[in-house]
């Protein structure tokens, strides 16, 4: 029988106390989707020890690589970004120490105040042993390209870190104007987790390639959800203005040298092998978005729910040999980010050792 799958899953969302307090000084809206109140899923993405183990058992998931969930703290003012950023941070840190064989996670990252954007992830890789970032496309109004966050990319880029992007709402006016006026409940679902959420972002990730970020910066590392945020889909087309643009490369090029791409939870075959096809396996990671697409079926839909191990199964009856899918499941994360954890090991070794002395 072939060894049994190791499954390192990324995009595992979480909401620390420090983040809800922000937001809820911000005026975002409490709802169960951001942590707030007693729903289970409210609950779940709050919960960083036995409910979430439990669970990862139940999806037959071996690790959680913990993040927090949309949009962190890049649409806070810039001190309060700096403030909750550091203090998340450090308690990604102490959940992963408390599960060390079970836990992982992506930093938080200020980019409301690009200088202490990039001082956040040195420290937060460095110094916490986190094995790179989670970001949301815009801050604020500002696209990804924006010069100003030039050096925080240098920076992951000298750290050999990824950046994991996560979509975020589009802004209110592409809001009205394309997601308004639609039956109860379906505007603000569609303008988000419908759809709205992977054009916003791919669009994004364009803008970085169009604007020269990756020409800058080649050997930065992007780590696409959702099977590549729709852009993967429309690269033969898309690539008609890499002239234009003056890119120094293919423009599919970039997505299989500088983009990583996971499935978010969306158990799909088809998108499963499109994804293969276009940046291979080597270029696949593994997510379910916990907890967002945990015990999900509404109306019997199969494609968005990762447990009853359905998240392990999905991987192992994937159209690929045994060590496509290790690739997959582990294998390509550690490749990807196992510096960093050799780094940490390596210094708690070293500070043991000043210890007993």
């Amino acid at each position: 029988m072939p060894e049994k799958l190791h499954i390192t899953a990324l995009e595992e969302h979480v909401v620390l106390p420090v983040l809800l307090d922000a937001w809820k000084r911000a005026g975002v809206p409490q709802i169960p989707q951001l942590g707030y109140g007693d729903e289970p899923l409210a609950q779940r993405l709050r919960d960083v020890g036995d409910r979430r183990l439990a669970d990862m058992d139940d999806q037959g998931v071996d690790v959680a690589v913990l993040s927090l969930a949309t949009p962190g703290v890049q649409n806070l003012a810039a001190a309060d970004a700096v403030s909750v950023a550091r203090e998340a941070n450090d308690t990604l840190a102490e959940a992963v120490r408390a599960h060390p064989q079970r836990f992982q996670a992506l930093a938080v990252i200020p980019t409301p105040s690009p200088e202490a954007a990039a001082a956040e992830l040195e420290r937060a890789v460095t110094q916490l042993g986190l094995r790179g970032a989670m970001l949301y496309g815009r801050t604020g109004d500002k696209p990804a390209d924006a010069p100003e966050f030039d050096d925080l990319y240098a920076t992951a880029e000298r750290l050999r870190v990824p950046l994991h992007f996560h979509p975020q709402t589009p802004v209110q006016a592409v809001q009205e104007a394309y997601y308004s006026g639609l039956p109860h409940g379906v505007g603000p679902m569609l303008a988000t987790a419908g759809l709205g959420w992977y054009y916003d972002l791919g669009v994004q990730y364009l803008r970085m390639i169009f604007s020269g970020v990756f020409d800058r910066h080649p050997d930065l590392q992007v780590i696409a959800g959702h099977w590549g945020e729709v852009v993967l889909f429309y690269l033969d087309h898309i690539g008609i203005l890499q002239n234009a643009a003056k890119l120094q490369r293919p423009l599919a090029d970039y997505f299989r040298q500088n983009f990583w791409v996971a499935g978010s939870g969306t158990v799909s075959e088809r998108y499963l092998r499109w994804t293969a096809e276009v940046v291979g396996t080597d270029r696949m990671l593994y997510s379910t978005d916990y907890p967002y697409t945990f015990g999900t079926r509404p109306g019997g839909f199969p494609f968005l729910d990762t447990s009853g191990g359905v998240a392990r199964s999905f991987l192992e009856q994937a159209p690929f040999t045994q060590e496509e899918k290790a690739a997959i499941g582990s294998g390509n994360w550690e490749k990807l980010t196992g510096h960093i954890a050799a780094a940490t090991n390596s210094t708690n070794v070293d500070s043991r050792a000043a210890d007993d002395r």
